[in-house]
């Protein structure tokens, strides 16, 4: 039973939304920087499905669940208090702070928040492609492509840049097939870049993966026919951020050619005064590294405001002459 009062609510100078690599990095400064900070992770990172995260210096190949919990380990070394559960919604709290709502309705006071609650991929609907994501089903070259590199690749067109991914994946294998899908008809443009690129452009939609044993064999068409392909390449129909929290203060957003999310500067800041966003929140092209970044300068910026803010509260408070 939930006993806090509006007068025993737990205090923190600040709330990260989030315990993923932006959060817990975040987390991770302003601990570092002797700000009482609380971490509410409910435990769904994007990468999640992965077996192994890449292009992280030092921890390469690593799963993203070891570096999670690694990073949880740091943060006990600073004091950072990390809870598994879900914020439902966060509320001004006075001029200069808010008040958090947990999912087990605990409630608790911060001077700042730090959104990093990340995305859902909502993959095509293609029969295979949700239960073989992350495994032979990919997404990111940059993330996976060194691992499948040179095998014979499918890559399922996206109706909004249809030739983009296919060309991107052609570094990494000189067996490329393209399906349009449900796309439309090639550009010029792209049907060169396509030809140059040594891609094949298979027409017709794709009903499902081939899988035997286990083990994607090919792409099956709605017609019957099977081409035979050992990674299929997709893009996500829609990403859709975990903004709810962001979305209840009225954040500002803005338009991608993703979709929306919430839009903030160069440290995280979004519209809303005291509230930053990192990671995936704010776009769908936040990979590990560029996430800890972002999650970082969100940290120094909360730690530098708060130090100025508590500077000028004891300057004003300090007699006269």
């Amino acid at each position: 039973m939930n006993t806090n009062t509006p007068d025993t609510h737990e205090r923190y100078d600040a709330v990260v939304v989030g315990g993923g690599a932006a959060g817990l990095s975040a987390a991770l400064i302003m601990g570092r920087s002797r700000l009482r900070t609380l971490v509410v992770d409910a435990g769904e990172p994007r990468n999640a499905p992965a077996a192994h995260m890449h292009g992280v210096l030092s921890r390469d190949g690593m799963s993203p669940a070891a570096y999670l919990a690694a990073g949880r380990r740091e943060l006990a070394t600073y004091g950072v208090d990390v809870r598994d559960g879900r914020v439902t919604g966060a509320a001004r709290d006075g001029s200069d702070g808010f008040l958090v709502s947990l999912a087990d309705a605990t409630r608790v006071r911060a001077r700042r928040l730090v959104v990093t609650t990340g995305l859902v991929d909502e993959l095509p609907e293609i029969d295979g492609v949700t239960e073989r994501w992350s495994r032979d089903v990919l997404h990111c070259p940059y993330c996976h492509g060194w691992e499948v590199r040179d095998l014979p690749f499918g890559v399922i067109a996206h109706p909004a840049m249809p030739a983009h991914q296919a060309l991107m994946v052609s570094r990494w294998s000189a067996d490329v097939t393209l399906f349009l899908h449900t796309s439309g008809e090639l550009s010029a443009r792209d049907a060169a870049l396509l030809d140059a690129a040594g891609v094949r452009v298979v027409t017709g939609e794709v009903a499902g993966l081939a899988v035997e044993d286990d083990r994607l064999t090919g792409v099956r068409l709605a017609d019957g026919r099977i081409v035979p392909r050992e990674v299929v390449f997709v893009a996500a129909r829609r990403l859709a951020a975990r903004d709810g929290v962001l979305r209840g203060l009225g954040a500002e957003l803005r338009e991608t050619p993703f979709g929306e999310f919430v839009a903030v500067d160069e440290t995280g800041r979004t519209s809303v005064p005291g509230v930053w966003a990192a990671g995936n929140v704010t776009g769908p092209q936040e990979q590990v590294v560029n996430a800890v970044s972002r999650g970082y300068r969100a940290g120094v910026a909360i730690s530098n405001e708060l130090l100025l803010a508590d500077l000028e509260a004891a300057a004003a408070r300090r007699p006269a002459g």
